[in-house]
């Protein structure tokens, strides 16, 4: 009788375990950070714990931190800067979103390290993708490492259908605030 019992209780954890387990990689991925392109909050061999589900449930937020198909080949993880409908603007090293000046207090440790002049070259939305505005359905993101980073500003706008995730937490080997993650 006491081995009946102690079996189904095993029984029950095991299939408690692959449940949580299955629901774990429904929801959730977990991805390495593969160059230095967002530093200072993500760093090179980072792991990330990315959710999959989040924008099912809300919208897409900016300064929120993705992970996206890049290509075929490639998930890419970069900051949105951009929204649909959004006039983008660097001048001086200042963000300006709809000719409103918007703060990325994120950046503020890295450009006190960068004595090398302007940590983000002064653009246009328009002069890089010959676009006025975000189009409907796509954002523009940039690496937190300006100087260093493949992103919107090479490639162009990136399509709601390749977002992966939302990354929610990097966790080895160095674990960042959330609050670095967005809103």
């Amino acid at each position: 009788m006491k081995q009946v019992r102690i079996f189904k209780a095993i029984a029950v954890i095991v299939l408690v375990v692959l449940v949580g387990f299955a629901i774990k990689s429904l929801l959730f991925s977990n991805y390495v950070v593969d160059g230095k392109s967002m530093e200072p909050t993500l760093e090179d061999g980072n792991l990330m714990m990315v959710n999959k589900v989040v924008y099912e449930l809300t919208d897409v937020h900016r300064f929120d931190i993705i992970v996206f198909h890049a290509n075929e080949q490639e998930d890419y993880v970069k900051r949105v800067i951009g929204l649909p409908g959004d006039e983008i603007e660097y001048h001086n090293d200042r963000l300006y979103i709809n000719g409103q000046y918007i703060e990325e207090d994120f950046l503020d440790s890295y450009k006190e390290k960068n004595h090398q002049g302007r940590y983000t070259e002064d653009f246009t939305l328009q002069e890089l993708t010959g676009n006025k505005r975000v189009p409907a359905g796509n954002y523009f993101v940039m690496g937190d490492n300006r100087i260093d980073s493949l992103d919107s500003r090479s490639f162009g706008f990136i399509n709601t259908d390749a977002i992966v995730g939302k990354v929610d937490l990097a966790y080895w080997p160095n674990q960042k605030s959330q609050a670095t993650f967005g809103k």
